[in-house]
């Protein structure tokens, strides 16, 4: 046992004698100390016999075309090169700022409102053998993974051969052009999302009313499930998927213009777990072209509708299906988005929507009239969408392609920044990204646009939930002058 006191010895791997700590400097290492010799243990390398000397020298075999044809054809190969090729594309694209300066000396002087800089174009994503000549008709961010945005598009009537129906998953992480995965089936896709819990799946809803499933670990572009055609599921194209509940007990939801809500096990697509007719007062079915739930909730949902109309609706209890019903807008609705920023003041009673009539309103769900319209477009306004951070902020995007971020404690009468797209292209949908720092827009040739959004218009201020609510008091007041001016004309007017 080697001593621990004064004078005790350090033994080191690669010194034939211990050392003591008073020694650690000197250069010479000789113990003169009679008594604690270690003997010296050199390291012998492994003999090496006649046949291994062989080995080496045999050369490996030359394998035949065949042979050669039929390893890369294996799906273990297959694997192994789509996940390499992926992983060298991403390398190869990179390119780093050498001249960053961390000091913020390149900011100096620069005000990003002052520059433009409101709406900063950041990445744009086409891939011309699948992204061209079709329209992107939905956008999703993935939660899990929050880099990846997956977008759907519809048929490209000039290519009758391929698939009619596209899903593409785009990387914003790295410089790659290319898509990250491809997806495809024999409809149009619609809808689609990111299963939440599952982040190696993609959800599709369909032209056809199918709703299909596509997994990433699988090294196939078509669906892993499917639903059936047929009068169980649904039958008219599908506008609405999404994922809702807990980690424990989620469900695919699925709406349709047949008028039908169906909930789906993303384990079993075969037949619904549930499903539920959309009708107002026993009329007809309600033709739904979108739908969002109230935040938190997994019940209770709003949809808009292709006869003008807004609904409330419950998924289960005593008033299940629809409820209320909300007129305002003089054409179909395009897009709807309740409120889901939480903070020190709950808004989510309060929600959006957009329609073919040039405007976007905003209502609360305690009153069937809307509080105000926002009147600035001069075409189809296609979709909006609260920011996921901010209380008083929303983008929204046209025909003319427009998009617009309404910051409503600035100005509710015009937008606080906009881009227009140049070359006549219509933008038909916009999504934030979770941390409200981007904004994804999606067009009808195919492209889809990533915007950083000034942290001076995206980050809220502490006070920011307070002055919407003073807001919205202000609204919702100029709101009643309004019905009772239209009430005293509807009274005076002659009888005709």
């Amino acid at each position: 046992m080697v001593g621990q006191g004064p004078g005790s010895r350090v033994l080191v791997y690669d010194d034939p004698v211990g050392r003591t700590d008073d020694d650690a400097d000197s250069v010479d290492v000789t113990d003169h100390s009679p008594s604690h010799k270690m003997p010296h243990v050199e390291m012998v390398p492994p003999s090496k016999t006649v046949d291994d000397d062989k080995k080496e020298d045999k050369p490996l075999p030359e394998l035949s075309e065949e042979e050669k044809k039929q390893a890369m054809m294996s799906e273990d190969f297959q694997l192994f090169f789509d996940h390499t090729t992926r992983i060298v594309e991403r390398a190869l694209c990179e390119s780093v700022d050498i001249f960053m300066d961390y000091t913020g000396g390149d900011g100096e002087g620069k005000d990003d409102d002052l520059a433009g800089e409101r709406l900063k174009l950041n990445r744009e994503f086409y891939d011309e053998r699948w992204s061209k000549h079709r329209t992107i008709t939905s956008m999703d961010w993935s939660k899990q993974h929050p880099e990846l945005i997956v977008a759907s598009y519809n048929t490209n009537e000039d290519a009758p051969h391929d698939p009619d129906g596209v899903a593409l998953v785009w990387n914003v992480k790295f410089k790659k052009q290319t898509p990250e995965y491809i997806f495809h089936c024999q409809s149009a896709v619609m809808s689609s999302c990111f299963a939440e819990f599952h982040p190696n799946l993609v959800v599709g809803g369909t032209y056809s009313g199918q709703i299909v499933l596509w997994d990433n670990r699988v090294n196939k572009r078509t669906p892993v499930q499917r639903t059936p055609l047929s009068a169980a599921a649904h039958t008219h194209p599908v506008y609405c998927v999404n994922v809702v509940g807990t980690q424990n007990a989620h469900n695919l939801i699925s709406v349709s213009t047949d008028g039908k809500m169906c909930s789906w096990s993303l384990d079993m697509l075969s037949q619904p777990q549930d499903s539920m007719e959309l009708q107002h007062k026993q009329s007809k079915a309600v033709a739904v072209t979108s739908f969002s739930f109230l935040a938190n909730d997994v019940n209770n949902f709003v949809v808009g509708s292709e006869d003008c109309t807004v609904y409330t609706a419950c998924r289960h209890g005593s008033k299940a299906g629809i409820s209320e019903a909300f007129e305002g807008h003089q054409g179909p609705i395009t897009g709807i988005n309740c409120h889901s920023v939480p903070g020190q003041i709950d808004f989510s009673p309060y929600f959006l929507t957009s329609s073919f009539d040039w405007t976007i309103k905003l209502w609360s769900i305690k009153d069937s009239k809307f509080i105000h319209s926002f009147e600035d477009n001069s075409d189809y306004v296609y979709d909006v969408q609260w920011s996921p951070v901010h209380p008083a902020l929303f983008a929204s995007v046209d025909g003319m392609g427009r998009l617009d971020l309404w910051h409503l404690n600035n100005d509710t009468e015009v937008p606080t920044a906009t881009i227009v797209m140049e070359n006549n292209v219509a933008l038909n949908r916009c999504r934030w990204h979770q941390t409200g720092a981007h904004i994804a827009t999606g067009d009808d040739l195919g492209h889809i646009y990533i915007y950083d959004v000034a942290e001076t218009i995206a980050t809220p201020k502490h006070d920011e939930w307070s002055r919407f609510a003073h807001t919205l008091h202000e609204l919702k007041q100029h709101a009643a002058e309004r019905e009772e001016e239209s009430s005293l004309a509807t009274m005076t007017s002659p009888l005709r």
